[in-house]
């Protein structure tokens, strides 16, 4: 069975509001909103006026956790500080997940590579999440996109070291990578599971660079931007991203696969549609 992802070339802050409205699953009660607020120094992450009609539209609150390396997201104060710098606080009630202890932890009985996931205790907040992701390369992943935001983005700052390190946090940056990619999946699931599937995902492809937006020293973006899409299933829209990608006549879309293709970034997809929580079979349909 295929999952339906919506997509415009089109990108402009009220397309993402109208392809949202296309998935046609109202999310209930309080909603998070799980997005990247930007490493300081950071020029290519989505900024607050583009999301801020979208934010409104499901009255939702911005959620983040702190990160778990040197910069300015890695403490709660530095990070807050860093937040009301971008903007985020100007616009939006903002939530930092995991601001104080201890962890929630979520149990991941099928995982491949890990058995739990930690994340933000202020999770328990909510009742549904609207995934809003910066398509875009990534220096580990290969890319970010739906399943990156679900693991490492919901994840604590000890949570992001324990995926990291497929279960180990001492291992954080030399664990074996395949199986740092499966534990990103199994965490994603984990997220998913949590929310019994009360989640809506927007993939918008923009500004895409090889670099995440939590480089603080990231390359310009390589490609030319290619659009919006929206779903409720975040392995068919991560997948739908990389096959426009590869769909792609940009002259900077080799620069993109090298970093997604030498860091087996499509992994981490084939191991969440193993999980059996999405699928990699979908329909794009052009609005």
């Amino acid at each position: 069975m295929s999952a339906t992802v919506y997509f415009s070339k089109e990108i402009t802050p009220d397309k993402v509001v109208e392809l949202y409205k296309l998935v046609g699953k109202a999310l209930p009660g309080r909603v998070a909103v799980k997005l990247h607020s930007g490493e300081k120094g950071n020029q290519n992450f989505l900024k607050p006026d583009f999301w801020k009609p979208m934010i409104e539209y499901v009255n939702g609150t911005v959620v983040e956790c702190n990160t778990a390396y040197e910069g300015q997201r890695n403490t709660t104060e530095k990070h807050r500080r860093l937040i009301a710098d971008h903007g985020w606080s100007r616009y939006f009630t903002v939530d930092l997940l995991d601001a104080e202890g201890p962890d929630l932890e979520l149990e991941i009985p099928d995982g491949k590579v890990i058995k739990k996931n930690f994340v933000g205790k202020d999770i328990v907040n909510y009742d549904s999440m609207l995934v809003l992701s910066h398509f875009k390369g990534h220096p580990m992943g290969g890319y970010g996109g739906a399943l990156k935001q679900l693991s490492i983005g919901v994840a604590s700052s000890y949570g992001k070291a324990y995926i990291h390190g497929a279960g180990v946090p001492e291992d954080i940056w030399t664990a074996d990578h395949d199986s740092f990619l499966e534990a990103m999946a199994d965490a994603a699931g984990s997220v998913v599971h949590y929310f019994k599937g009360k989640l809506v995902y927007v993939n918008v492809m923009k500004n895409m660079s090889v670099d995440c937006d939590c480089c603080a020293v990231a390359e310009d973006p390589c490609m030319a931007d290619i659009g919006i899409l929206a779903s409720d299933d975040p392995i068919a829209i991560d997948q739908a991203c990389i096959d426009l990608v590869y769909a792609s006549s940009d002259p900077g879309k080799p620069h993109l696969l090298e970093r997604i293709e030498s860091r087996h970034g499509v992994h981490t997809i084939e191991a969440a549609a193993a999980l059996g929580y999405g699928t990699r079979s979908y329909q794009l349909v052009e609005v």
